[in-house]
């Protein structure tokens, strides 16, 4: 794989850490502040609608600047949005240093993709995809807990200092690896946005919304369910999100590896097999064991949908990829949210903390039901001439 992959899984490890360190940190934030911790959330709030916003926006304003430097200035916003915010006088100055943080995020991994698949022949395009989303995952393993740590330890203005920091060694490394790529020819924003024509892509995208969506609903409730009916004490949270974590690093390996192979079937067996997990879920969350090999295997199952949705995306806008890429990520952020409210109102109906689970089963479940009409539509659609092809014919 080229080097030049490492400087993008860099940047993406920044920003991954950026992007959930925050939730450990919440009780120290609005401590220094002085507001609750529920308006403390709103930075995890404004964060994710600074993604969907973003994504396009980012991703339209850089239509005439080449790939490479786009990515060097989106680095450069994800450094000025941290420094900001670790030198916050106030909550809003906080929130915005946030946003400016997260306007770099979608148009960075929707880019990134495009440039990484560019790198390396053609059947080994999702496999550099995953390279990229290999710093995204490894920062839930090792960026969050350590900034945790930190701002627990000596300040939260630190954590992200050093956050900025690593955005500094991204943009250095990004401008020294990554080769000025050529755009191709007739990239403008109206052939962008002709690839929203295509369904394929929509429902690629609305795979992306239910899928990713089924592992946010368990996951963002995971602190109450882990504590109050699996027993586990507080301080055991902490690393049962790394596990998570390890989840997700394996899970974007092998979607990374198959999806190259035989990216359809990859994506029923790992959406198939999401919503029997988190099916399970609410059984299994009631033993620690079970509970924590479970958690494992919903960070696995639902990460292998990434690099397969995200070439998915690829393929299907064939000649503009560029802006359905990074929508593609903004509709991650979306599926976040979706599932995070869902889950939030079956807890508030009085249907307990194991609920959240049905949810995201559901979600997944629909996910998957997408897939299996994407491939009969495709079955029933000529491709068309000098598209690229998906690696194995859909009725595999």
């Amino acid at each position: 794989m080229p080097l030049a992959l490492l400087a993008l899984a860099i940047g993406a490890f920044g920003i991954g850490t950026t992007e959930f360190v925050v939730m450990g940190l919440l009780p120290e934030i609005a401590g220094d502040y002085g507001v609750s911790i529920p308006s403390a959330g709103l930075l995890v709030t404004g964060y994710a609608i600074g993604v969907v916003l973003g994504a396009p926006l980012m991703t339209v304003l850089g239509t005439r600047i080449s790939r490479k430097r786009m990515l060097m200035i989106l680095m450069g916003l994800f450094v000025a949005g941290n420094l900001l915010s670790a030198a916050a006088p106030t909550m809003g100055v906080m929130l915005a240093g946030r946003v400016l943080a997260s306007l770099a995020h979608g148009a960075f991994f929707g880019i990134g993709s495009v440039v990484a698949a560019d790198l390396v022949a053609p059947d080994r395009k999702a496999g550099a995809i995953a390279t990229m989303f290999t710093g995204l995952t490894v920062a839930n393993i090792v960026g969050v807990p350590l900034g945790t740590f930190i701002g627990q330890a000596v300040g939260w203005r630190v954590t992200f200092t050093v956050v900025a920091a690593l955005g500094v060694a991204g943009l250095l490394g990004i401008a020294r690896l990554v080769p000025a790529l050529p755009s191709p020819e007739g990239a403008n924003l109206r052939g962008e946005l002709k690839a929203f024509r295509n369904p394929q892509v929509l429902l690629a995208m609305a795979m992306t919304v239910l899928g990713f969506g089924g592992v946010f609903a368990a996951i963002t409730y995971i602190a109450p369910m882990m504590t109050q009916v699996a027993g586990y004490s507080d301080g055991a949270v902490t690393w049962l999100l790394v596990l998570f974590g390890v989840g997700m690093f394996l899970g974007n390996l092998l979607g990374g590896r198959f999806a190259d192979r035989r990216l359809m079937p990859m994506l029923y067996a790992s959406l198939g097999g999401l919503a029997v997990v988190l099916a399970l879920f609410t059984l299994t969350a009631h033993d620690k064991v079970l509970a924590a090999v479970t958690i494992l295997l919903v960070g696995a199952l639902g990460f292998a949908t990434v690099p397969p949705l995200q070439k998915r995306v690829l393929d299907q806008a064939h000649g503009a990829p560029t802006l359905a890429s990074a929508v593609n990520i903004g509709a991650f952020n979306l599926g976040n949210a979706l599932a995070a409210w869902l889950g939030g109102q079956v807890i508030a109906a009085g249907l307990g903390y194991t609920a959240p689970n049905w949810v995201g089963a559901l979600l997944a479940g629909a996910a998957l039901l997408l897939a299996l009409l994407s491939a009969l539509l495709e079955r029933r659609t000529p491709v068309r001439e000098g598209a690229l092809a998906a690696p194995v014919p859909a009725h595999h």
